[in-house]
């Protein structure tokens, strides 16, 4: 009998143990001839490769913890908020027009180009450029998909900066990629509709909202800027339906404008801390975790699902982005802030359009300057300070000397351009907001550098083709390097000191 019980003992610590380990990963492994290890790690229920759990609903939440965790969540959409502000708001408009007469506006899944330099006194998009001709088309995947049409540019440097709903490039479409010309369809990346013949290629967004931003240089010469004309006439994007085969024109001239708008100030405030939780939740659903973000979407859930039940986390997490508005995205607008530096007080960075999971650099490049290119096709260097490391101001004048053989080595074009401190440009005689490629007067100096002045006043006759005229306050400079050499991708090169005038 106690045979027996003892057997029953035995079976029931078994049975015990079998069950106890039934969520546990079995491996054997032998480490001699005579010792046998089991391997137990608890697995729980998850299958492989799964992500771990996220919080458990009704999670305690402290304050403090709302208020930290609303202000990098909201760090962190900045962009992805900006861009649906953007695209959404373009749902009304009928037709391309040029709002206040001066920014290119489509309807979504439509296009629109200006013909000529964008206008000083626009203040949609900070960091304006004056050495291409800008377009703008909003997209949405949800709907039907759109075709691109791209034309034979010849050698013109030309490039479309095609942006996701994160700001990152999506597609490689330019001139330094050998795009050919053709008709390109625009869809979701799970779009599985027929192909129609006659196009080119494909473009799959990784989110709901895009925007495609061709760039096509013209120089300041006003017999170039009649020769771009009929090409840019043949940028343009419609819905799929209205394909067939055949290049659209549109004469960008007698595009339609609105009254303008002399409100002034800094860039159209794009995202609104005070409604940003109102909208998370659809923005986290036209943006889908990239790989390896499944386990901060997870945080970013546990927050909304707390604050949706509790009236008072809402308010402080409300609070806490207000406050991240003014404390943490306002200063990125400054250069001196954004990217990392390098000679000279520069600053620049290496991943635009290409964030990744840097938001810190993404936000700061939606904040300073939004829809960067890739730095294959865009270098890019910022200041707001002196050779000293004093703030740039208008009351002072300053020098920009290129060594001989030493301009941006660049397969497109380079730039130096002048901005207020809300980054657009101030209005002057001389209608010029930066020098470079386009500029075919340029003199240089007997030794071979070229020296830009960089000031308020004008300077004497024989260096008025090398004046980039400042305003008589605070201003920061900008160099871009369109298709840049891998010496200026690698910051092997670097632009030269901004040195003021004693």
């Amino acid at each position: 009998m106690k045979k027996d019980l003892s057997f029953l003992t035995v079976a029931a610590a078994v049975a015990l143990l079998a069950a106890c380990n039934q969520n546990q990963n079995k491996s054997v492994s032998k480490t001699d001839s005579t010792t046998t290890v089991t391997e137990v790690t608890d697995t729980g229920s998850a299958k492989k490769d799964s992500m771990p759990p996220g919080p458990v609903p009704n999670t305690i939440m402290t304050e403090a913890y709302v208020k930290n965790l609303a202000a990098s969540i909201y760090l962190w959409a900045w962009p992805m908020v900006n861009v649906h502000n953007r695209v959404t708001l373009l749902s009304a408009v009928k037709e391309p027009v040029y709002v206040g007469g001066v920014i290119p506006t489509a309807p979504i899944g439509r296009l629109c180009l200006l013909n000529d330099y964008i206008k000083p006194d626009q203040r949609t998009i900070a960091c304006p450029n004056q050495d291409v001709v800008y377009g703008v088309g909003p997209f949405d995947t949800q709907k039907e998909p759109t075709v691109l049409q791209v034309p034979d540019f010849g050698k013109r440097f030309w490039v479309y900066q095609v942006s996701d709903q994160r700001t990152d490039g999506f597609a490689k479409v330019g001139q330094m990629y050998n795009t050919k010309p053709g008709f390109y369809l625009v869809t979701g990346k799970d779009w599985n509709g027929k192909i129609p013949d006659g196009i080119t290629g494909v473009l799959r967004c990784p989110t709901r909202y895009g925007l495609i931003l061709p760039r096509v240089f013209q120089s300041d010469d006003p017999a170039d800027k009649e020769a771009v004309q009929p090409l840019i006439n043949q940028i343009n994007q419609y819905p799929l339906s209205e394909f067939n085969g055949k290049m659209k024109t549109v004469v960008w001239r007698n595009t339609k404008k609105t009254p303008p708008d002399n409100s002034g100030g800094g860039e159209t405030k794009w995202v609104k801390p005070e409604t940003f939780f109102d909208q998370l939740p659809d923005i986290i659903k036209e943006v889908p975790p990239q790989k390896g973000e499944e386990a901060w979407y997870a945080q970013v859930n546990g927050l909304l699902a707390a604050i949706a039940k509790n009236p008072k986390l809402k308010a402080t997490a409300r609070q806490a982005v207000i406050d991240a508005d003014k404390t943490l995205v306002d200063p990125l607008l400054q250069f001196v802030n954004v990217g990392y530096p390098v000679k000279n007080n520069w600053t620049t960075q290496s991943n635009g359009a290409q964030f990744g999971v840097d938001y810190l650099t993404r936000t700061a490049c939606a904040k300073a300057n939004i829809f960067v290119n890739k730095p294959f096709e865009t270098k890019y260097f910022y200041q707001d300070l002196d050779s000293s490391a004093v703030r740039l101001n208008g009351n002072n004048k300053y020098t920009v000397t290129f060594a001989q053989g030493q301009l941006p080595a660049v397969k497109g074009f380079w730039s130096l351009t002048m901005y207020d401190k809300e980054h657009f440009f101030v209005p002057n005689n001389l209608n010029r907001y930066s020098l470079g490629t386009k500029n075919k007067t340029l003199k240089t100096n007997p030794d071979g550098s070229l020296t830009l002045y960089v000031q308020s006043t004008p300077p004497s006759a024989d260096k008025m083709n090398n004046w980039l005229p400042a305003p008589k306050e605070v201003f920061s400079l900008y160099v871009r390097c369109y298709w840049p050499d891998e010496t200026v991708v690698k910051d092997e090169w670097t632009p030269p000191a901004v040195v003021k005038v004693k």
